[in-house]
């Protein structure tokens, strides 16, 4: 092979090389684009929330895959052999991407038994937040405090979920501790009252006051309530707040951790 011919093949080469970068730049841009176009139509159609996420991440995984082909292509370098160069490395492949490939089966599994989906506050191992978007690989979660959480869909499907929000309505048990001296029929009516003037406290089942434990300093009484979800927190705080006026109100004494020592 002459220099000339070196030299055209060189030039050839290049310009197949020259116009897969093109390709593969103005392919890149394109996909950004349709996938931002295809994004806010999600958000205005009528796909279920849940499943926005993974959807778009499948379609911008698809995109990104057909450019990167297509670019391939256009250097000159056939496909077979890029089939054939995967195939042969499926092995290393596959034990390299065995993290991704199972949170993609995790998150699969989360839309086709749905325990959970976009706005129910759940609770996972250490981290608790509002889910906001299922996403092929991860779920997007944000925590009371506005921190943002990432979970690989696998640990989802292999933990336990506590699920705050499914059932729609919470029980939650108060406990007030008062002294021995205290008129238990006095406890009982005030904690009673308290609980029924309470806002947000459903009627359905009816509040509950019980005597729950002699403890060491006190007689301990449980209020048991029943409220929707989204009012939990505020139930929570009024019969706090407004349970220890109540009791004050009626001479009813809050005992201190106190130890009585007798010599002889």
């Amino acid at each position: 092979m002459d220099w000339n011919s070196i030299q055209t093949l060189i030039q050839q080469q290049g310009m197949r090389l020259f116009a897969g970068l093109m390709v593969l730049a103005a392919g890149l841009f394109l996909a950004h684009w349709i996938i931002r176009l295809a994004e806010r139509r999600l958000k205005t159609g009528r796909i279920e929330p849940t499943m926005r996420g993974f959807v778009s991440n499948l379609f911008r995984l698809a995109l990104y895959v057909a450019v990167i082909l297509t670019a391939v292509g256009v250097m000159g370098i056939p496909l077979t052999s890029i089939i054939t160069l995967l195939a042969s490395a499926g092995v290393a492949i596959s034990l390299a991407m065995q993290g991704a490939l199972s949170n993609l089966v995790g998150g699969v599994t989360l839309l086709l038994l749905k325990p959970i989906k976009a706005g129910d506050y759940i609770k996972v191992s250490d981290y608790e937040g509002t889910v906001q978007t299922i996403g092929a690989f991860y779920t997007e979660m944000n925590t009371f405090d506005n921190r943002h959480i990432s979970m690989p869909n696998s640990s989802l499907t292999n933990t336990p979920i506590i699920n705050y929000t499914r059932e729609g309505t919470r029980r939650q048990d108060i406990g007030f501790s008062v002294s021995y001296q205290s008129d238990p029929g006095l406890v009982f009516r005030t904690l009673k009252a308290l609980a029924g003037r309470c806002p947000g406290v459903l009627r359905d089942p009816l509040p509950e006051v019980h005597l729950n434990e002699y403890g060491d300093s006190g007689l301990k009484f449980l209020v048991r309530v029943w409220c929707k979800t989204a009012d939990y927190w505020n139930v929570h705080y009024y019969l706090l707040e407004e349970g220890k006026k109540a009791l004050d109100q009626e001479g009813i004494e809050i005992p201190y951790p106190q130890m009585d020592v007798h010599i002889k």
